[in-house]
Parts: C-alpha cells; sequence; structure tokens
C-alpha cells in the first residue's frame, strides 16, 4: 500500500506552475499575430496620377527621412 499524500490546496505544484506559464506564453503570442485595432485610416495627402514615361519615384517626406538616418 502506498502513503497517503499530504493535503495541499494552498501550495502550488511545479506542474501547476509550469502550465499557468506555458497558458500565459501561448496567449501572449496569440496576441502577438492578431492585427492591432487602429481608428479610421486618414487618406493620403493628395493622389498623383500615374506618370505619362514610367518612372514614379517622388522625393517624399519619408524618404527624406531615410536618407538623413543614413548620413555618416
Amino acid at each position: 500500500m502506498s502513503k497517503p499524500q499530504p493535503e495541499s490546496r494552498g501550495r502550488l505544484s511545479r506542474r501547476t506552475l509550469f502550465a499557468g506559464a506555458g497558458t500565459v506564453g501561448a496567449l501572449a503570442a496569440a496576441t502577438s499575430l492578431l492585427p492591432s485595432v487602429q481608428g479610421t485610416p486618414e487618406p493620403e495627402a493628395a493622389a498623383r496620377p500615374a506618370p505619362e514615361r514610367g518612372g514614379g519615384y517622388s522625393l517624399t517626406d519619408h524618404v527624406k527621412q531615410y536618407y538623413k538616418t543614413t548620413r555618416i
């Protein structure tokens, strides 16, 4: 016969602790994969017509900021 186990209602077992940690990790991973909720998207500043002879590069604020970050 085996010995009776003492009551451990007030204590966490190692198995319960790791199960809880695994659940929290899975929830964090699932939350990071979900798309974020955002307000209504703002319209573009100005819709430009398509260029006639190809190309289409324009020096925007975003591109200017990038060039500032690449300077030595």
